[in-house]
């Protein structure tokens, strides 16, 4: 069995999970704006401060993760993800919005820790597939809140369904601890410089070229898909008039889509295209997509809806195993995380933003439509760039 397999396993297993909280709250929305007081369409708030916090975190990855090692950290993280998700079952802003912040932190170094571990266990030329398969846990991830969630929120309402989540958590977390010795014992050592601040690892983005084009970019296109995830079950309930249950398995037809692109992607960039022109095409099918579920009504027939979601995720969910793969390409071993966690700075940056200003436009015009358009015109831009400046092989 190659020596990647275990590794692959639990990295997935832990990806899935810390996803799962991620995409919860937004299916909570629709019934907990009721206890809260506030419109559905403000968990874009939550989405940004779980990631505001996942910028510093990942700063943070690279020195925590040589002190702790990648199996411990990922522990750490699982048990923070859950502790927020807990705190969000509270009907209050400040208890919610402090449940984000510590989710955050909790999903900030889980990128880098599974990063570190593969990098020192799969070969080169099979790392755009590998890291795929890893990453696929975050469509994964959310494939199981759009299928799980909506079936707790049914039958025990929504907060006991944040607490099952969280308790699912809590299980990994034990399970993890069987295969610390086996993970953690090829830990890769860091280079001093990796020490020296915790600004090392963006000096080591902007001061390549090569990675500073693939971070902006991923800036874009996570904010692409985080608001996907976030807002297209509260379009498809208002917009479409589709039920949580129907609209949550629109969700886990896009989230499962991402799944299946990130495989069918990562195998075309180790094999056949350039990683920066598979990028360079997911940016205009993205765009093309989030152009069409501006158009989404009450008169589609839910076969269309489904598809159009299975297309959407398989380009707004399925660039990140190649474009993580491409940073572990570029550096040297020993800092793979550290240049990880320096890229994903940017890349949850993205995340922070966008959604804001997504809700923001949705403010402006009370409409989903609007948004929708804005996010394609965004991804145009870095997809139409790729394609220009890269060589197809």
């Amino acid at each position: 069995m190659p020596v990647y397999i275990i590794p692959l396993i639990v990295t997935l297993a832990i990806q899935t999970q810390v996803s799962l909280v991620v995409f919860t709250p937004p299916i909570l929305a629709p019934q907990a704006q009721f206890d809260i007081g506030v419109e559905a369409a403000a968990v874009g708030m939550v989405t940004s401060l779980i990631y505001l916090s996942s910028v510093f975190a990942t700063l943070l990855s690279g020195q925590i993760l040589n002190k702790m090692g990648a199996i411990r950290v990922s522990q750490l993280c699982i048990l923070l993800t859950s502790l927020g998700m807990l705190l969000m079952t509270i009907p209050n802003h400040l208890v919610i919005g402090v449940g984000a912040i510590i989710i955050g932190f909790g999903y900030g170094p889980i990128t880098p820790a599974s990063s570190m571990i593969l990098a020192n266990s799969v070969p080169q030329n099979l790392r755009g597939l590998i890291f795929s398969i890893k990453q696929s846990g975050v469509p994964l991830g959310g494939a199981a809140a759009g299928l799980l969630v909506p079936g707790l929120l049914v039958a025990f309402g929504w907060q006991k369904a944040a607490v099952i989540v969280a308790f699912i958590g809590i299980i990994l977390m034990a399970s993890s601890n069987f295969f610390q010795k086996i993970i953690d014992a090829e830990k890769p050592k860091f280079d001093s410089a990796d020490k020296s601040d915790i600004f090392t690892p963006l000096k080591l983005i902007f001061g390549n070229s090569r990675l500073k084009e693939l971070a902006l970019s991923s800036g874009i296109y996570s904010g692409m898909q985080m608001s996907l995830g976030t807002f297209l079950v509260v379009l498809l309930t208002e917009s479409a008039e589709l039920s949580i249950t129907v609209a949550g398995g629109a969700l886990s037809a896009a989230m499962l889509g991402g799944a299946f692109g990130r495989l069918f992607w990562g195998y075309v960039s180790d094999n056949f295209l350039s990683p920066r022109f598979v990028l360079g095409i997911l940016g205009l099918i993205m765009s093309i997509s989030a152009f069409a579920v501006s158009l989404v009504s009450p008169s589609w027939p839910l076969i269309l809806v489904y598809g159009l979601a299975i297309i959407y995720g398989a380009s707004a969910a399925g660039w990140n195993g190649v474009y993580l793969a491409e940073v572990a390409n570029i550096v040297k071993p020993q800092t793979v995380a550290a240049a990880t966690g320096g890229s994903l700075t940017v890349t949850y940056s993205g995340v922070v933003i966008i959604p804001m200003l997504f809700w923001t436009a949705y403010i402006m015009t009370s409409s989903y439509a609007y948004p929708f358009v804005m996010l394609g015109v965004l991804s145009l831009v870095p997809g139409l760039l790729f394609l220009k400046n890269n060589s197809s092989f």
